[in-house]
């Protein structure tokens, strides 16, 4: 339907962005553990012993980052699927492509990954309610700022690229090009 998000390209995007995030995030928390390292080497006089505790550690933060990465890609990248798989769906199923499919596949996103959180049945609870409400009131703003600049852009790109022929319906580019040029070389 025109004006959704292709999925599978959010899908993608969402999981690179994860891994970029959780990669991080995992590479700024290991640098409190690379300076207990430091204060081992100082403490160490035979260098073999120096050479395999910076061996370990680079292999404990390599391990760290890349399974920070991974888990991020996986929770990013399956929320966005999620959502906007039932943002398609909502669309295609509704008929019409509006500012509640993007509340209404927020709202059930959120709170789906509300249930899946740790702890007790109310506390389950408790983020469902909270996911649902936050997913609502989030996407709320932010799917009609999209609908507007969606709309927006093809209001320009109709008109830099159309122009209207004798039964007032919309000419291509090239059609208008082609018509140009004809009435240029028959005067």
């Amino acid at each position: 339907m025109a004006g959704t998000v292709n999925w599978g390209t959010a899908t993608i995007i969402g999981v690179f962005a994860g891994m970029l995030y959780g990669g991080s995030k995992e590479a700024t928390a290991s640098v409190s553990k690379d300076a207990e390292v430091m204060l081992k080497l100082g403490s160490t006089p035979d260098k073999r012993e120096q050479y395999r505790l910076m061996r370990d550690a680079m292999e404990k933060r390599f391990i760290r980052v890349t399974r920070g990465s991974i888990v991020g890609g996986v929770r990013l990248g399956m929320f966005t699927a999620a959502f906007y798989g039932l943002q398609n769906l909502l669309a295609e199923k509704r008929g019409v492509h509006d500012v509640f499919n993007v509340v209404g596949a927020g709202s059930a996103t959120a709170a789906a990954f509300g249930l899946i959180l740790p702890g007790s049945l109310l506390w389950r609870a408790r983020n469902v309610l909270m996911g649902s409400f936050l997913g609502a009131a989030f996407c709320f703003p932010l799917g009609w700022v999209h609908l507007k600049l969606v709309e927006k852009a093809n209001e320009e790109n109709l008109a830099a690229y159309s122009t209207l022929d004798e039964n007032g319906e919309a000419k291509s580019g090239v059609g208008a090009a082609i018509e140009r040029l004809e009435g240029s070389l028959s005067k």
